[in-house]
């Protein structure tokens, strides 16, 4: 791998960026500095993030959103014309997917396994939980191959679907929820953000413990995302929050792969 690298997450909504300088000594590196920003925002800030970063970054790209990533590749080639790029696929990462079809999994879901991977005991199996648009739970087997999982809405696009498909539910943002709201809700709104959160931590409970079941010793759980922390809390001690997993991932899926698009 060189440095230094940009690793991008591409996701539904949001595109993630990190910054990693050199090789690190701990078991997962982690990027010297982050920049987030919604997939239909000018790249202008990108460009701010960057300042006066030298021509020839190289940029490892995971994305699960087709049109944001070409825009991001067009603004790269106009931009910064001498920076390669690597839009990574299921068969560049050091990863085992025993799935029929490794292609058609989600990008995201295989980088936090090739971060997960770095942090699981060894010989110990691992359920990895991505808290984001989509909410993902994913079984790595003791010897670390992607098993395959779960996929159900994210606590947000819940929320949209409940005031969409509804006359009088409103719209709500659980993003400006402190913590966990109270089970029981007194009025409306907080009779949905109760169910909105509590109802995803039970689907993400109930996941974990069904797919770490017979496991022998019992399975290591890692949660990312932005609801990562939270849920991380409440599913109890063995349950690990991990920030940035899957730039990680990228940065991780950066050594031996193929040619970059230029």
């Amino acid at each position: 791998m060189m440095f230094p690298l940009i690793a991008v997450d591409i996701g539904n909504n949001r595109s993630k960026f990190g910054w990693f300088a050199g090789e690190s000594s701990d078991p997962l590196p982690v990027p010297d500095r982050t920049f987030a920003l919604a997939n239909g925002d000018e790249l202008a800030g990108l460009a701010e993030w960057l300042g006066d970063a030298e021509a020839g970054l190289r940029w490892w790209i995971g994305s699960v959103n087709r049109p944001a990533a070409t825009r991001l590749i067009e603004w790269l080639r106009d931009r910064r014309p001498d920076d390669p790029i690597t839009l990574l696929a299921a068969g560049d990462l050091p990863l085992r997917v025993a799935l029929p079809r490794p292609d058609m999994v989600g990008i995201d879901r295989l980088l936090d396994a090739v971060a997960a991977n770095r942090l699981r005991e060894s010989g110990r199996p691992a359920v990895v939980v991505d808290v984001g648009t989509a909410i993902t739970v994913d079984l790595l087997s003791a010897d670390g191959a992607f098993q395959g999982g779960a996929i159900l809405p994210g606590i947000a696009m819940s929320a949209q679907t409940l005031h969409t498909f509804t006359d009088l539910l409103p719209q709500i943002d659980m993003s400006e929820l402190d913590g966990p709201p109270p089970p029981l809700g007194k009025d409306t709104v907080a009779a949905m953000q109760s169910g909105l959160f509590w109802g995803a931590l039970g689907a993400i409970r109930e996941l974990v413990d069904r797919l770490a079941a017979g496991t022998p010793g019992g399975a290591e759980v890692f949660l990312t995302g932005g609801a990562g922390p939270a849920v991380a809390d409440l599913l109890g001690p063995a349950a690990r929050h991990v920030p940035h997993l899957t730039l990680t991932g990228v940065a991780l899926a950066a050594r031996g792969v193929r040619q970059p698009l230029r």
